[in-house]
């Protein structure tokens, strides 16, 4: 028994040259890689049970999950390679040509990993977030090595280079504790009672379910502006991925309330005098 199961681990699979690949060494890999996967279990259980007593925020334990998953894997991809009889530093030696090559080659892949790791580490943008970059506004779906997924307003799943989001300016909208301040402009008639503008501006704010009461709404009088009063409506809300389907539900309602109070709406209007010329003698 003893000596065919000896026998069955040192069946050669490959072999050229000096290299011989057995079905020990699959053993081996397997059980690197099923070790690997149970430490970065443990791990996960670990982070969990911290985040679930208060001791560690959620952005702060997916940031050190994912980066103790790429070292535990790497180490169990070096670990993997060396147990099949391939030693990494002469592996390293005779490919530094290629390895150059390569480099040159992917300046932009490793640019967009190491960004990966500054953003994963700095936690300036996590699963969850809702950014803007680029003007596009979306919900961070996962942060990877290389690339980062977002969830756009129209569902679609945005791929956005890790390098972008450490270069460019990027709105982070979830970092002031998910409570964002929003406008909503509009104009009214010379004539209007400002007054009741406002009344109506703030009512139309309030009577909605996303937009905060503390802090209040409230209105400021931008200006006076070539054909119409000039008015800002600002509101509190955490409701940030949806914001712009809020804002729709307010305008609509500033308009009815508009309607049934009689505050116009202008347009721009523009009076246009028609000089006529005296007729020249021929």
């Amino acid at each position: 028994m003893t000596r065919d199961l000896k026998s069955f681990l040192e069946f050669t699979i490959f072999e050229s040259g000096k290299f011989k690949l057995q079905v020990f060494n699959i053993l081996n890999i397997v059980i690197i890689f099923l070790l690997a996967a149970l430490i970065l279990w443990v791990i996960s259980k670990f982070f969990k049970r911290q985040r679930a007593q208060g001791r560690i925020d959620q952005r702060k334990a997916y940031a050190l999950v994912q980066v103790s998953s790429y070292i535990v894997y790497t180490i169990a991809i070096l670990l993997a390679i060396d147990s099949i009889g391939i030693k990494i530093t002469v592996l390293l030696a005779g490919s530094t040509a290629l390895l150059v090559g390569l480099g040159l080659g992917l300046q932009d892949f490793f640019r967009d990993l190491v960004a990966g790791f500054i953003i994963l580490w700095e936690r300036t943008v996590t699963s969850g977030d809702i950014v803007e970059i680029g003007g596009v506004v979306g919900q961070v779906k996962e942060v990877g090595l290389r690339t980062t997924s977002l969830i756009t307003r129209e569902e679609i799943v945005l791929i956005v280079p890790n390098t972008r989001l450490t270069t460019d300016n990027v709105i982070n909208w979830s970092q002031n504790n998910n409570v964002t301040r929003f406008r909503i402009d509009v104009g009214v008639a010379y004539g209007s009672d400002t007054a009741l503008v406002e009344k109506i501006l703030v009512e139309c704010a309030k009577e909605h379910k996303d937009v905060l009461n503390v802090p209040e709404p409230y209105v400021f009088f931008k200006d006076f502006g070539n054909s119409s009063l000039d008015f800002s409506l600002l509101f509190f809300s955490q409701n940030l991925f949806r914001i712009e389907r809020t804002k729709s539900d307010i305008r609509f309602a500033i308009d009815r309330k508009f309607r049934e109070s009689k505050v116009i709406i202008p347009f721009p209007q523009r009076d246009i005098w028609v000089r006529q010329m005296p007729s020249s003698d021929v």
